[in-house]
C-alpha cells in the first residue's frame, strides 16, 4: 500500500537544516571526481593514439563513465544552486561541468525544474520526464502512436540507444518553451563543446576523439538514465490529475529511495535518495544522507533494492482505474480475460 501521507507533517521542516551548501565537502567532491575522470579520459586517449588494444580503451571507459555520471550530480546540484554556497560560482561551474556532461546548463536547468513541479502530475506531463502514457490513452491512440511508445518504451531504445539520442542529439536542441536566455545559452554551450572536441581532435586525431568521446557518454548516459528512469518508473509510485495532485505525496510516493550498495551510492551522489531530493531540492548530494539518517520518517517501507528496480523495466502504462503501473503484457492479459 502507498505510504499514508499528511498534510504538512511536522518533521517536514526539519529537512532546512540541511539545506546549506558546505564549500569544503563541495571542493572535495570536485577532487574526488574530475581528478579521476580526467585521468581515466586522458588515459583513453593515450591508449588509443598509440595503438593500444581496443578493448584496453573500451575497459577503461567503464570507470571514465561511472565517473561522469557522478559529475553530472555535482552539475545537477548546481542547477538546483545547492552544490556551493554563492550563486555565481553554482551558475560558473554548472556551465563548466555542462560541457563535460554535454548538456546545456540554462536549458536543463529550466527544464529540470518544470520536471520538479510537475513530477507525477497526470495533466502536465512532457518536459524533463520518462514518457509514460495511461491505459486509457494507450487504448484511444492509432496504431502508429502505439507502435511509437512501444519502440520508446523498448529496453533497448531507452538504455542502448538512449545516451546516444539524450546527450549527442536532443542536448544540441532547446527544450520546448525555452526563451532567448536558454537559447543563447545552448549556444555558447554547443561551442564551447565543439571547441573543445576540435582542440582534442587536433591533438590525437578525430577518430581517437569520437571513440573516447562516444564510449565514455555511452557508458556514463546508460548508468544516468537507468539512476532517472528508476528514481520515478517504479511500483507503487504515484500520479494524479491536476486536482488532487500533492507535491508532498508526489516526493514521498512518486520518487524512490533507491538502496544501493555503499560504493554504487558514493559514485552515483546519493541520488538513490531521490525522495529526501523532491522533497527539499536545496540540500546538496553530500547532505542528503545526513538528513535521511536524522529524519526517521523519511526511511519509507517501500524502499527499492537493485533486484526489485528491475522489474520496473516491464512496467509501461499507468491505470488510472488500479492506480498502478502495468506491463503491455498485462494489459493484453486483462483484455483476453475482459473479452
Amino acid at each position: 500500500m502507498p505510504h499514508t501521507v499528511e498534510a504538512k507533517p511536522g518533521w517536514l521542516a526539519r529537512l532546512k537544516e540541511f539545506e546549506g551548501a558546505v564549500d569544503r565537502k563541495a571542493l572535495l567532491q570536485l577532487l574526488d571526481t574530475l581528478v579521476p575522470y580526467l585521468i581515466l579520459f586522458t588515459a583513453m586517449l593515450f591508449t588509443s593514439r598509440l595503438g593500444a588494444p581496443l578493448w584496453v580503451t573500451l575497459l577503461l571507459a567503464l570507470p571514465a563513465g561511472a565517473f561522469l555520471m557522478r559529475t553530472f550530480i555535482l552539475f545537477h546540484d548546481c542547477c538546483h544552486g545547492s552544490f556551493l554556497s554563492s550563486r555565481r560560482a553554482n551558475d560558473g561551474l554548472g556551465r563548466i561541468l555542462g560541457v563535460l556532461v554535454l548538456t546545456p546548463f540554462g536549458d536543463w536547468r529550466r527544464s529540470h525544474g518544470i520536471h520538479h513541479g510537475t513530477s507525477g502530475n497526470l495533466d502536465r506531463r512532457g518536459l524533463g520526464d520518462v514518457w509514460t502514457m495511461t491505459v486509457e490513452e494507450y487504448r484511444a491512440s492509432p496504431p502508429l502512436r502505439r507502435l511509437l511508445y512501444r519502440f520508446y518504451r523498448n529496453p533497448i531504445t531507452l538504455f542502448i540507444l538512449g545516451p546516444f539520442f539524450t546527450f549527442v542529439l536532443m542536448n544540441r536542441l532547446p527544450s520546448r518553451g525555452a526563451g532567448a536566455r536558454q537559447i543563447r545559452d545552448l549556444v555558447i554551450h554547443d561551442a564551447a563543446f565543439l571547441g573543445l572536441g576540435l582542440g582534442l581532435s587536433l591533438l590525437f586525431g578525430p577518430a581517437t576523439w569520437a571513440l573516447v568521446q562516444g564510449s565514455t557518454i555511452f557508458v556514463g548516459g546508460i548508468a544516468g538514465i537507468w539512476m532517472f528512469y528508476v528514481q520515478h518508473q517504479f511500483d507503487p509510485t504515484y500520479w494524479a490529475r491536476n486536482g488532487s495532485w500533492s507535491s508532498l505525496e508526489a516526493a514521498l510516493q512518486g520518487s524512490s529511495w533507491y538502496r544501493l550498495p555503499p560504493v554504487a551510492q558514493w559514485i552515483t551522489g546519493n541520488i538513490g535518495l531521490h525522495h529526501v531530493h523532491h522533497l527539499c531540492p536545496r540540500i546538496p548530494n553530500y547532505r542528503l544522507q545526513d538528513c535521511l539518517e536524522a529524519i526517521p520518517e523519511l526511511r519509507l517501507p517501500q524502499s527499492m533494492s537493485f533486484l526489485r528496480s528491475l522489474r520496473s523495466i516491464r512496467l509501461n502504462l499507468w491505470d488510472e482505474a488500479a492506480s498502478t503501473l502495468v506491463s503491455f503484457r498485462g494489459l493484453r492479459r486483462a483484455a483476453g480475460t475482459a473479452g
